[in-house]
């Protein structure tokens, strides 16, 4: 699959474990596996920059979501309005604190520390310029805690729970609801744009 093949360099299939020699496909191709056609190594004109782009976006969704009103309940003349950050600090007290840290480090904190992670270490590259340190233990964090990021997941829990709740009261959706659901687009559209492989190699090639 490089300039045509990359001095040697091999690829290993990171679900059927098959090796291949690496040939670099031109920008929008992709290099796909023949055993279990597992995408390898699909690179894009400006995607680095375009990813820096969107992770910038994420940061500022996140955090405009987390003080904006999030959903408005109402019945029988009471109401009742949350924000994300009411839903994070919903049991900060008592016996469930931990469920309120997890709930805060899933939805907030670990889908902000992973944009500060993506933005570090390829803002430098997509202006041409060396890795920062460390660059390349901030990449392999930022692709370990991906199982970790659930803003994704909250927001389609949220989007089955009110259709329950629409049934037995009136329910509003706030802004930062909308901002989530424009962060879930957000995030599938910049893992859809990442090429891990190039981004590996980039950041050997330019230490």
């Amino acid at each position: 699959m490089t300039d045509n093949a990359t001095n040697g360099q091999m690829i290993v299939c990171p679900h059927c474990d098959a090796l291949y020699r690496v040939r670099m496909p031109e920008f929008g191709e992709r290099a796909v596996c023949k055993r279990c056609h597992t995408v390898l190594i699909a690179p894009r004109a400006h995607a680095m920059i375009r990813i820096v782009a969107l992770s910038v976006t994420n940061l500022i969704l996140v955090i405009a979501a987390l003080f904006l009103p999030f959903l408005q309940i109402s019945r029988a003349g009471f109401s009742n309005a949350t924000s994300l950050m009411d839903a994070v600090l919903a049991f900060a007290t008592g016996p469930l604190f931990v469920l309120s840290l997890a709930v805060g480090a899933l939805i907030v904190v670990v889908p902000m520390l992973r944009m500060l992670l993506s933005i570090y270490v390829l803002a430098p590259m997509a202006f041409d310029r060396k890795p920062l340190p460390a660059s390349k233990r901030a990449f392999r964090l930022f692709e370990a805690l991906k199982p970790w990021s659930m803003a994704e997941i909250f927001v389609l829990g949220c989007g089955v729970a009110l259709v329950k709740v629409s049934a037995l009261a009136q329910v509003h959706l706030g802004s930062a609801f909308w901002m989530m659901c424009v962060l879930v687009v957000v995030v599938l559209l910049q893992d859809n744009m990442m090429c891990r492989w190039s981004i590996w190699n980039a950041l050997e090639r330019r230490k």
